[in-house]
């Protein structure tokens, strides 16, 4: 199952709880060049947690899986701002009319064969091409984001928007909402850099604030301090003093 392409290759995801399926799915798509790097999951929630350290092009998943089952998983990426492509890859046809609601690019049923797999990533590329033509970022309405979290072994999901401020614990990052907090796994350099233009500014060496979610700032004893809510209040270095009144000013000038 040869191709030769001058498009990058895809880098791909497989989700399956069956090990030999997920081996042979892996094998089949390393025989295609238009397939790049391959990682492989599980579950569900693996894969959620694969796509923290492994931005992928697409990914191939089964439908039938304890937990978060495919088309929870689905369900889960039509929300991420940049969505990799869907393969369904399962052994039942009765979720057909659910995935093409869910916009995914092919339903492939096992057991798989490799001229049927090859027709499903021709399909994958084409949508690639086709995605990079027409669409047209629209900025200052950024799409929200959806970030996976674990509680008690249990993963669930909140949006970027409901994030009043993340605080640095070591290489990771805690998260805070008004539900709670949650460490996730990535520093608050990347979580700046990655939100900086969605209105977070870092306020200290180890705090990264949503300007969206402030209600007030105050200055005490020459000592700067922004208000979340009734409840929460947290200190600005001075350090950081300065570039938040700008980003604040430039923020109502809008």
């Amino acid at each position: 199952m040869t191709t030769t392409t001058s498009s990058p290759p895809l880098r791909a995801l497989l989700v399956d709880d069956e090990a030999p399926t997920l081996a042979e799915l892996a094998w089949l798509l390393g025989q295609d060049e238009r397939i790049g790097e391959i990682y492989t999951a599980g579950s569900g929630t693996e894969a959620l947690k694969a796509l923290d350290d492994h931005p992928v092009d697409v990914i191939f998943t089964d439908i039938s899986m304890p937990g978060l089952d495919g088309l929870a998983l689905a369900k889960v990426l039509a929300r991420f701002a940049d969505r990799p492509q869907v393969v369904f890859v399962t052994a039942y046809d009765e979720h057909a009319v659910t995935a093409f609601e869910l916009e995914v690019t092919d339903y492939v049923m096992k057991p798989v064969r490799a001229d049927r797999l090859g027709e499903a990533v021709r399909r994958v590329v084409a949508q690639r091409a086709e995605k990079r033509v027409t669409v047209v970022p629209v900025p200052d309405a950024p799409a929200d984001e959806t970030i996976p979290v674990e509680l008690g072994g249990v993963t669930t999901f909140v949006q970027r928007s409901q994030i009043l401020y993340a605080q640095a614990q070591g290489d990771y990052a805690r998260l805070h909402t008004d539900r709670g907090s949650h460490l996730v796994r990535i520093s608050l350099n990347a979580l700046e850099e990655r939100w900086g233009d969605h209105g977070f500014v870092r306020i200290h060496r180890s705090t990264l604030v949503s300007t969206a979610h402030i209600t007030a700032v105050t200055v005490q004893s020459g000592r700067c301090k922004v208000s979340l809510g009734d409840d929460i209040a947290l200190e600005v270095s001075r350090r950081h003093t300065r570039a938040l009144r700008d980003r604040l000013i430039r923020s109502a000038a809008r």
